[in-house]
């Protein structure tokens, strides 16, 4: 097992065995990933609600289980990529679990994936959860960045791992079967704050003579170069002093705000997309936080209180 819990393990180029596995659901992610497996010569044994959908992997070799009973009894490997986890339930309600290794590749929360480990478990079943960080173009593609997360049996991810690197990288990150959900999730919702602001961006250009061809390298660029402060939040959160190497500090850019709030006015562009945060940050600013990062006001989204063990 690595000693860092989020190193990438990627296919080595000549697996000493092909282990045999059962695949359910072949929806565009569950075929990407069959197809990746049967390439490298897994002998995969696969099923979905709707057979056509498998019948169509069976000329590329898989052998196609009339139920997802018979995918599971064929390989101690089982690994599902269904809709949601109530299609996890559903699928697996009669097939019989024991001994077999069960990696959820289906999109959940953290809580369903501890729920979902503790339900595999009493049937008998080690469990591993997973968050796909690609699309299914992706997969099969070494060059591609793809990678999953995994987290649960430690034993499970040690005798699997070459085999669940083949389709993508991987990266166990933790015995906690939740894990894998909430990284996956934790990135996500980082994306969609970015998409947030591209979009915000382009609305203010987009009734100027100004191509959005050519602002795109600038906008990708900016982005980049800001990308790195997250190291910085994260060394301030650790260490729960949020006035630490500070560049621009909070009342700063709460005035800033002022001058983006009027540009999009001015351009006509509706300010939705940029008020949620700049809300929050005029309340960590009148808690008296102005000397500090934004990084603080982290505190008003933890409504739970408390933060993190053995930060400050």
């Amino acid at each position: 097992m690595t000693d860092n819990p989020v190193a990438p393990r990627t296919s080595p180029s000549s697996p000493t065995s092909l282990t045999p596995l059962a695949l359910l659901g072949t929806g565009a992610m569950g075929t990407a990933l069959a197809r990746a497996w049967l390439a490298a010569g897994h002998p995969v044994t696969v099923w979905n609600r709707t057979p056509a959908r498998a019948e169509l992997l069976a000329a590329e070799g898989a052998t196609v289980a009339a139920s997802a009973a018979e995918a599971v009894a064929a390989s101690r490997l089982v690994v599902v990529c269904l809709l949601d986890d109530a299609s996890v339930g559903a699928a697996l309600d009669d097939a019989d679990l024991t001994g077999r290794d069960l990696v959820n590749l289906t999109t959940g929360t953290p809580a369903q994936g501890r729920a979902r480990a503790t339900w595999a478990e009493a049937r008998g079943a080690r469990f591993l959860d997973a968050g796909i960080m690609a699309v299914p173009p992706m997969i099969g593609d070494a060059k591609s960045g793809a990678y999953v997360f995994y987290s649960g049996s430690p034993g499970l991810f040690e005798e699997h791992g070459d085999t669940l690197a083949v389709p993508a990288a991987t990266r166990y990150v933790g015995a906690d079967p939740g894990f894998a959900a909430l990284y996956d999730v934790a990135l996500l919702s980082a994306m969609s704050g970015m998409f947030a602001g591209v979009l915000h961006a382009f609305a203010l250009l987009r009734r100027e003579d100004i191509d959005p061809r050519d602002f795109a390298p600038l906008l990708v660029s900016w982005l980049g170069a800001m990308a790195p402060a997250a190291h910085q939040a994260a060394d301030q959160l650790r260490s729960g002093d949020y006035g630490k190497d500070v560049v621009s500090n909070l009342a700063m850019q709460v005035a800033g705000n002022a001058t983006l709030l009027a540009t999009a006015e001015e351009q006509g562009v509706s300010a939705e997309l940029l008020t949620p945060y700049m809300a929050l940050m005029e309340r960590w600013l009148a808690e008296g936080h102005g000397d500090e990062d934004t990084t603080g006001a982290v505190e008003l989204l933890d409504v739970r209180g408390g933060g993190a063990p053995g930060v400050r």
